[in-house]
């Protein structure tokens, strides 16, 4: 028998798509993350107007339809374009108050909510946390603080010592959209960002923030961030009989691993819970039915907003490259020199691997060595760590990949398994980000510029979901079986701990990734965009 986690027959399949019509109704970001387009674009706008438009708020929509069409999910496309809408942003449009209060209370609050900022480990109190860059973030949404939070009014049975207001935390930057462009390459980027530019200046909005996105995938279509580990390996795959089909358009099965309910992803479907994925509603009106959207199935008289749709996790995230590989270096000597006769293979590549949990070609560390490659020639995405790898001793407990997605690592015994998978499943997230910035030379040198990833993932439940993760997962210092330690990767200064026979180590780490700037974005559906376009 091999050392690798069982895995069931068959395998994942290499790509899924959504059937008629919800291919021409959805973002194409959803489906696809144009991986054939190597070059891309973000860009932050902010609206300049004062105030609410009692009409035309959503008119800039319809001038930038004509150079830069959102991308559907229909096929391939020679160019593409996605796009969010910030709270904020979408109040400024004139979007009515009563389709703002439909949306999720985590978007509706923005997330530099005070408490939010604490359970993602970016702010305690008036700090700032080693995870965010030195002075705080660039830019968010600088969503207001809704009626709720301004009560300050002190009742029977509150403790008045510690009644405390809640405070608004602002950023340098307002982000009311987010425009991501994918080209082919630079020169074309870069005119069609001029271009955008130009339209949408007549209109008050300008471009406050950009980012250079880049993904150059080597030989095996494997895509790798700054650190230099292959990235977005291991991703939820949806499926929803007659929805989520195959190449050749039959329903997509349920995948053993990683599937996971279309409304995971997508509002207005099942979702893991059970239960169709909530979204925002509109009054049911002419100009609504003009746009696409359809009848709400349980909200009469109401149009359905959101269904096709999904909320937009936005986090600009610095890399130190030169630090990461620095710590693993100086770790790997520590060890070394304290323990020679049982440490002669840890190696500065070894120990990074083990933060991360998987080698640089992305295969996932086990205690023979790596999982073997899949049937497609890329690293193995359908394991479990229960049968094979319980006790960490090839993929350690604490690293990075398996905190993410602890699949079902995390049962107690063996009848928990298929539990433990599944409720890990239930807080999946589809990652559609990309690096920015050059890529630095090996071994890494500093060069005093700015790069690190655009971490951009979609769900329908920003608290069972990516906060969930953040929290729970993440940053938890007692996760599985640990004390006092958190992500080695994205957390803040600590301890890891790598299992290995006769003895366990412990290594300290360093903060390699800081917050520059996030928010939350609705991502509409393509009869949510013409709506918001007829605003």
């Amino acid at each position: 028998m091999d050392q690798r986690p069982v895995s069931e027959p068959g395998g994942s399949p290499p790509s899924w798509h959504l059937a008629k019509p919800h291919d021409t109704l959805t973002q194409g970001l959803v489906v696809s993350g144009f991986a054939s387009l190597p070059t891309g674009r973000a860009l932050f706008l902010e609206f300049g107007w004062k105030g609410v438009p009692r009409k035309g708020g959503g008119a800039w929509l319809q001038k930038l339809a004509e150079i830069a069409p959102v991308t559907d999910a229909d096929g391939r496309d020679a160019k593409c374009a996605a796009m969010g809408f910030t709270f904020e942003g979408l109040r400024k449009m004139g979007l009515n108050k009563n389709t703002l209060a439909s949306f999720d209370r985590p978007f509706k609050e923005g997330m530099f909510q005070e408490d939010r900022l604490r359970r993602l480990g970016d702010r305690r109190g008036e700090e700032w946390l080693q995870t965010v860059i030195p002075g705080g973030p660039k830019w968010s949404g600088n969503t207001p603080l809704d009626d709720a939070a301004r009560d300050d009014e002190v009742r029977a049975f509150d403790d008045i010592a510690q009644h405390d207001v809640e405070q608004r935390i602002k950023t340098p930057v307002t982000v009311h959209a987010l425009l991501m462009l994918y080209e082919k390459d630079e020169e074309s980027a870069e005119a069609w960002c001029a271009q955008v530019s130009a339209a949408l200046a007549p209109f008050e909005i300008t471009v406050v923030h950009r980012l250079p996105l880049d993904l150059r995938l080597d030989d095996h279509g494997i895509a790798r961030e700054h650190f230099g580990f292959a990235d977005g390996i291991s991703q939820p795959v949806p499926y929803e009989d007659g929805v989520v089909v195959d190449k050749s358009g039959q329903s997509a099965p349920k995948d053993y691993w990683n599937g996971v309910p279309l409304g995971e992803v997508l509002m207005g479907h099942m979702n893991g819970h059970h239960e169709i994925a909530p979204g925002p509603v509109v009054p049911d009106t002419p100009e609504g039915r003009d746009a696409g959207l359809p009848a709400h199935p349980k909200a009469e008289g109401f149009l359905d907003l959101g269904l096709d749709g999904s909320y937009m996790v936005v986090r600009e995230l610095k890399q130190d490259v030169p630090a990461f590989w620095e710590s693993m270096r100086k770790g790997a000597e520590r060890i070394r020199t304290s323990d020679p006769e049982h440490s002669a293979h840890v190696t500065t590549t070894w120990l990074a691997e083990r933060v991360i949990g998987r080698d640089t070609k992305g295969n996932l560390l086990c205690p023979a060595g790596v999982l073997p490659v899949d049937r497609y020639g890329q690293p193995d995405n359908d394991f479990g760590f229960f049968d094979r790898d319980f006790r960490g001793r090839g993929c350690p407990l604490g690293s990075h990949v398996r905190r993410a997605n602890p699949r079902d690592g995390l049962a107690p015994k063996p009848g928990d398994k298929q539990t433990l998978l599944d409720a890990a499943n239930s807080h999946r997230i589809l990652r559609r980000g990309r690096k920015y910035g050059e890529t630095i030379s090996m071994p890494p040198v500093e060069d005093g510029k700015d790069r690190g990833l655009l971490f951009v993932a979609l769900n329908t439940d920003l608290t069972r979901q990516f906060e969930f993760i953040q929290q729970t997962w993440l940053l938890n210092s007692n996760f599985a079986f640990l004390y006092d330690e958190t992500d080695p990767l994205v957390g803040p200064k600590g301890t890891m701990t790598i299992p290995e026979d006769p003895l366990r180590r412990i290594v300290n780490v360093e903060t390699f990734v800081q917050m520059a700037g996030g928010e939350y974005f609705f991502l509409p559906s393509m009869p949510a965009l013409r709506y918001l376009a007829g605003l």
